[in-house]
């Protein structure tokens, strides 16, 4: 076998370090969401994150105060989407940048008239293809607690579904074995019937921001996924099959061993 620097190195970092253990342990013992992994998962898991904190960089914005413990956090919520995909998925891009709370970025746009306009949206989390993931510590400090909500998978959604390269539209790169044109299916037929539900002011187990575009479909029943399977696969059965295949994670049979 032969192997690239970046795999010879990655594995000379997981061979000789470890994760400050009571820090680790409290993590694994204490985050409902990471019920029910075994043993195995865990220690993948750990290696994982600790690439994760070897090379992104994390950056504190808005008079943040930064602490080990908060990105051990986001390091363990951002490696379980890629737990059985490999670290690579995550190449491509370094810094973590992260506010105390909501934040308001500026973006620029230019309509069919050629007019630019300045969009400044309210928002706790984003994601930049090749660039960072900005995330709300308040509300990464409530994620992880299987109410369907976490911010660090949602944007980690949105970093895999733009492998692809460009803009995140809910079509995330393939696996051997999937075929795109039923995750096509499967996602168009999903996505319409959720955007009927929410046009029609019906209550949603899904947050309604999965109604605002394909990409966003797909990072909120990610979030879903990840941490209510049970509702996910209730209310979307055929998505949930698609997010186990890509993801290669079933992690309702880990939410019933967990309980």
């Amino acid at each position: 076998m032969v192997w690239s620097f970046k795999e010879w190195r990655r594995r000379r970092v997981t061979a000789g370090r470890e994760l400050p253990q009571e820090a680790w342990q409290a993590l694994v013992s204490g985050l409902p969401l990471l019920r029910g992994l075994d043993e195995e998962e865990r220690s993948r898991l750990h290696d994982l994150a600790l690439l994760f904190l070897d090379e992104k960089q994390f950056v504190a914005a808005g008079e943040m105060e930064l602490v080990p413990e908060m990105a051990l956090l986001v390091a363990v919520e951002a490696c379980l989407p890629i737990l059985n995909l490999g670290f690579s998925c995550y190449d491509g891009w370094v810094s973590v940048i992260l506010y105390p709370g909501e934040f308001v970025p500026e973006h620029e746009y230019m309509d069919e008239a050629g007019v630019v306009h300045t969009v400044r949206d309210i928002r706790i989390g984003e994601s930049w293809e090749r660039g960072p993931m900005v995330l709300s510590w308040s509300d990464v400090s409530l994620s992880g607690e299987e109410d369907g909500v976490n911010v660090v998978i949602h944007e980690c959604a949105h970093k895999l579904d733009m492998l692809n390269g460009g803009e995140a539209n809910g079509f995330p790169p393939m696996h051997d074995g999937m075929k795109a044109e039923e995750w096509s299916r499967v996602f168009s037929d999903s996505y319409g019937r959720f955007c009927h539900q929410v046009d029609g002011g019906e209550q949603t187990a899904l947050d309604p921001y999965a109604a605002d575009s394909p990409g966003e479909f797909f990072a909120v029943t990610s979030e879903a996924f990840f941490e209510t399977p049970q509702v996910l696969a209730r209310d979307f059965p055929a998505v949930y099959r698609q997010l186990a295949k890509f993801y290669r994670q079933d992690p309702l049979v880990r939410f019933e061993r967990g309980r």
